[in-house]
Order: structure tokens, then sequence, then C-alpha cells
């Protein structure tokens, strides 16, 4: 008989051992700890998502560029672009990561981008899902 065994991330076999920095950021620790590698993905992904290419220091083709889309006509064909866009980094980037579903969305009322964002992460078959709104203000 088949068993399909969890895998857990060494990282994890440590409770007590911080991995990360939750984002955003609180007001009153400014770096709160982050002790698990699911919730370490879920963080790095959302950073990811509000960085521009070019933003970080040595790693210049890290980010999403998600600003750029703000001040174009937010219309299907952007959102579908945006979409496959995506896919494509996240998946470049994130090898780990296994999408599930992502759905990009546009309120053209208040000028924002609805991304909706599932997935899994590959060794530890763990998911979860990153909802993100991009205004511009």
């Amino acid at each position: 008989m088949a068993y399909n065994a969890r895998k857990i991330s060494p990282l994890d076999l440590r409770p007590s051992t911080g991995i990360g920095v939750k984002i955003p950021f609180s007001a009153l620790n400014v770096f709160d700890t982050v002790y698990s590698t699911k919730d370490q993905t879920k963080y790095n992904l959302i950073n990811f998502l509000l960085t521009d290419p070019r933003e970080r220091p040595f790693s210049p083709n890290f980010g999403a560029g998600l600003r750029s889309f703000l001040f174009e006509q937010l219309e299907t064909n952007t959102t579908q672009d945006l979409q496959t866009m995506l896919i494509s980094q996240i998946e470049s980037n994130f090898p780990n990561v296994n999408i599930i579903s992502l759905a990009v969305t546009s309120d053209v009322n208040i000028g924002a981008i609805n991304i909706e964002f599932s997935y899994n992460i590959r060794n530890t078959k763990e998911s979860d899902e990153v909802l993100l709104t991009i205004q511009n203000v």
C-alpha cells in the first residue's frame, strides 16, 4: 500500500529558531520573527510582489514590477498580461512554489489592482494564499 509521507523542512524542526521576518513591519517591534518555512515563503512572495526590478541592490532582476501597471488603462488585456507575467516570474524565482490559482482583477473606480494567489510548497505540500491590493494613491 502506498503511503504519502509529509516532508518537513529541516528549518521547521527547531520551532524556537527564527528563520525570517514578517512583512509588513509592525510599529511596535518593527521586525517580528517568523518561525516556519510556510510563513516565510508567504512573506517572501509578498516582498517579491511589492518590489520593482532594479530596486534591490545586487539583485537587479528581483521584483514583479506591479507599480508600473497602476498607470496603465486597467482593461482585461492588461490584467491578463499581468497574470501571465506574474505566473512566469513566480515560477522562475520561486521553484519551490507550485501555483494553484492566480487571479488578477482591477477596480477602475479607485485605480487598484487586486491579486488573489493560492499556492502550495512543493516539498511539504502545505498550501496558503496571498491576497494583495495595490492602489494608486
